[in-house]
């Protein structure tokens, strides 16, 4: 056995048409699903533009199941390895590339709009502490790293 493959499946990449990757999968798994076919898991990563990634015991199985659906284009010949795929699988924390300095904007909350200059970050927790350009008093805010939108980013040296 391979140390690439999972036990005896393999993962295939089945083109999309670009932002219909969601609805392929489901259909996907649907199809699976009804028609009783050995698919072990269906990944549509955000970063991954027109393309999603199925996990099979044979190519032939994937083509079953994409042969009538639509915005499913073609599935891409060979097999992908787990190591290829990997860093799909880890999900990616809300504060990376959010460094000390940079000027945000925030997008939720009761500070919705404002614009600030990050004090700031707690990767363990995923939040970020920003003072409010506007703010008559320089108070330090805490906020979640997925509540703000990057302006512009203060350069490392």
């Amino acid at each position: 056995m391979n140390e690439d493959t999972i036990g005896d499946t393999e993962i295939y990449v089945v083109k999309t048409t670009a932002n219909q990757e969601r609805s392929v999968a489901n259909l996907i798994a649907m199809m699976a699903e009804k028609e009783h076919l050995n698919i072990m898991a269906i990944l549509a990563p955000d970063e991954l533009k027109g393309y999603i990634l199925v996990e099979a015991k044979s190519p032939d199985i994937v083509e079953v199941a994409i042969q009538t659906l639509p915005h499913a284009r073609s599935l891409i010949r060979g097999a992908s390895t787990l190591k290829e795929v990997e860093h799909f699988l880890t999900p990616k924390t809300a504060v990376v590339g959010i460094t000390e300095g940079s000027i945000v904007e925030l997008i939720s909350g009761p500070f919705k709009g404002e614009k600030a200059r990050v004090k700031r970050v707690d990767e363990t927790h995923e939040e970020i502490t920003v003072e409010l350009f506007e703010a008559m008093v320089p108070i330090p805010i805490t906020v979640r790293g997925d509540n703000v939108r990057v302006l512009k980013r203060e350069e490392q040296e």
